[in-house]
């Protein structure tokens, strides 16, 4: 067997938690400090949640929200008019052989922690949690 064959349902390597938390971090930065070339992108306060790397480190899935959930779309289409900039950027800061390609979704996680928490709430599930 390879020794770096990647196994189905295997999870990312160290290495591809290693380069997506880099990323998720100097996105994050430069976002918080305006360093982007747009008005209307400097002007929203995005939050980066996480970044999923494929395994040859190609390509970024860059999860992200507004801060208080509004203009989603809005905040993804501003940041995927960016992504040369972005990409520019991370270039200029992480030490890559090659710099991945950046793809922006919305970040739902959020949203999950919001229904998880209503459904623990429910009378009928407290009570089988509490026996």
């Amino acid at each position: 067997m390879a020794k770096n064959a990647h196994h189905e349902g295997s999870g990312p390597s160290q290495r591809q938690l290693r380069v997506g938390e880099l990323i998720r971090r100097t996105l994050s930065e430069m976002l918080s400090r305006g360093e982007v070339h747009d008005t209307d992108l400097n002007r929203m306060s995005i939050t980066i949640g996480e970044v999923r790397v494929t395994p040859d480190l190609r390509i970024a899935t860059v999860y992200a929200l507004p801060l208080g959930g509004g203009d989603k779309e809005q905040a993804i289409a501003l940041l995927a008019k960016n992504k040369g900039e972005l990409r520019h950027y991370l270039g200029k800061k992480m030490s890559l052989k090659h710099v991945p390609e950046l793809r922006f979704m919305i970040d739902h996680t959020f949203d999950q922690m919001d229904a998880t928490r209503a459904l623990l709430d429910q009378d009928n599930v407290r009570r089988d949690l509490d026996d």
